[in-house]
């Protein structure tokens, strides 16, 4: 990754940090989806420099840069003119080479927890042809009455535990389905870089970015 842009978030009286992270980020993640290639690859990496996490819980920080090979990708990605009904609330630096003198490489990558309400009814509306709000709110046989009675006859996904998720995370609204989500983001430091390709979010299992 040679080259970047780095963008500042600059919460308001109307916009809290956190929601303007969802809507920077409903953005940026429409311009990743139209920079896919037929394997919906991405050629750009993101990255939150003022990542960090506590004992309970982490924060994001209010910036991300935006890594590319070339300038010209960064150039046809154009984030300034995509985050410009937010021009009150954002600010985009330039294309800038990525410094020589680095602290390192990072890996940020998507954690789904497995347990997530919401993401299990998803997956049950969508097998059962029902809406979100049915799959949570429906009750869900597990077994009939002369079964094993040490499991339970039947249960509700809005009744589940939410999983306890210590990672900073930006709520966003599914492009397909219009449900909302939680993408929670982990980060992790590498020593040396790795090449790949990044997902329809910025984020990578394996390919690295710059640390400056």
């Amino acid at each position: 990754m040679n080259y970047y842009i780095e963008i500042t978030l600059l919460p308001g009286p109307d916009f809290s940090l956190f929601k303007l992270w969802s809507r920077v980020f409903e953005q940026l993640h429409l311009g990743f989806v139209e920079n896919q290639d037929d394997q919906k690859h991405v050629p750009i990496g993101l990255s939150l420099p003022e990542y960090k996490m506590g004992n309970k819980y982490g924060v994001l920080g209010s910036k991300c840069r935006l890594f590319a090979e070339d300038e010209a990708t960064l150039e046809r990605f154009a984030a300034p003119q995509r985050l410009a009904r937010l021009s009150d609330y954002v600010h985009c630096t330039g294309i800038r080479p990525v410094p020589d003198k680095l602290l390192g490489y990072a890996v940020y990558r998507r954690v789904q927890p497995k347990t997530n309400p919401e993401r299990l009814a998803r997956r049950y509306a969508k097998r059962h042809g029902v809406d979100l709000a049915t799959a949570l709110n429906m009750t869900v046989e597990l077994r009939a009455a002369g079964e094993n009675p040490a499991y339970p006859l039947s249960f509700r996904y809005c009744d589940m535990l939410k999983p306890s998720v210590a990672l900073p995370f930006i709520r966003l609204q599914s492009l397909s389905g219009g449900q909302t989500f939680c993408l929670w983001i982990s980060k992790t430091e590498a020593v040396a870089p790795v090449s790949g390709s990044f997902s329809a979010y910025g984020l990578s299992s394996m390919a690295t970015v710059p640390e400056f």
